[in-house]
């Protein structure tokens, strides 16, 4: 049964190498890998053309111009050969038996499970300044969850088809790309499932090319992209603005932040969260 991995790089020549090699060495055999070069300048689509002569398990993409990650993810998708697939990004790593766990759990979910399941997700090892930690979570994940927290992660293990189905990844999100994606399938598909192995190497180092990393106005805006297209009443477009202001971003929070979150409606939970986030962030510091 075959697997596809699609990997989106771009100028990460090293870290590349590295995931590459963390695919190419799984227990499981039968995967194509599939990269999708965004315009690389560091010698990364030099090597990537020599390996697919070298690696026949490898097939490669190279965009003419920089069209960004969720673009080179779907030309991965669209070109995927594998009844299953999942995503690897070119900065994080695959423990040796990741691929052939997911498949086994994927097998036993339906073999004893009467209820769908849309995807697996697994825990991760977060490799940060102070050293690699193992990172729990929760058992089951509605697209209902994902209001509050993207509680699947940045990857989920799925079949093909339902990734095409949920329509690929949005290229308009300017953020929250996996976090829009995923509730699409999940909301299609069902719940998606916790693999409870730490078998992905989720990088977390600081670094100045993260979505994460201040730029607080591609976060809002891909907030009312996500509103607009998926929250059916106020509580969810709440619930979506507080993950805004979640520690993950660490934004400041000010007046014009709670007044905006004051004019979505009311919802008495909600207000307790963002207002106590508010005080802490502005004067318990």
């Amino acid at each position: 049964m075959l697997v596809s991995i699609y990997m989106p790089t771009k100028n990460r020549l090293a870290s590349l190498q590295l995931a590459i090699n963390s695919v190419l060495s799984q227990s499981y055999n039968d995967i194509e890998l599939l990269v999708v070069d965004d315009g690389s300048t560091d010698g990364s689509r030099e090597y990537l053309l020599q390996l697919q002569k070298d690696e026949p398990r490898v097939k490669v993409f190279l965009n003419d111009k920089s069209r960004g990650a969720c673009y080179s993810r779907n030309v991965a998708i669209k070109a995927a050969s594998g009844d299953f697939i999942t995503g690897l990004d070119d900065d994080d790593e695959f423990l040796p038996s990741h691929i052939e766990a997911l498949v086994d759990y994927w097998h036993f979910l339906t073999k004893y499970s009467d209820e769908p399941v849309s995807a697996i997700y697994t825990n991760f090892l977060s490799r940060q300044p102070q050293g690699v930690c193992k990172i729990r979570k929760r058992n089951r994940v509605t697209f209902s969850d994902l209001y509050s927290a993207n509680q699947v992660g940045n990857q989920m293990f799925a079949p093909t088809s339902h990734f095409r189905i949920a329509g690929l990844f949005d290229e308009e999100m300017p953020a929250w790309q996996d976090l829009e994606f995923f509730f699409r399938i999940l909301k299609k598909f069902g719940d998606a499932r916790l693999m409870d192995l730490h078998t992905y190497v989720f990088d977390e180092m600081p670094r100045e090319d993260r979505i994460s990393s201040g730029k607080k106005q591609r976060i809002m805006q891909a907030y009312k992209l996500m509103s607009m297209k998926h929250a059916e009443n106020s509580v969810d477009s709440q619930r979506l603005y507080i993950q805004m202001f979640s520690s993950h971003y660490n934004f400041p929070i000010n007046l014009i932040d709670l007044i905006n979150f004051m004019k979505i409606g009311f919802w008495f939970s909600g207000y307790k969260q963002m207002i106590g986030r508010y005080i802490r962030r502005n004067f318990l510091k």
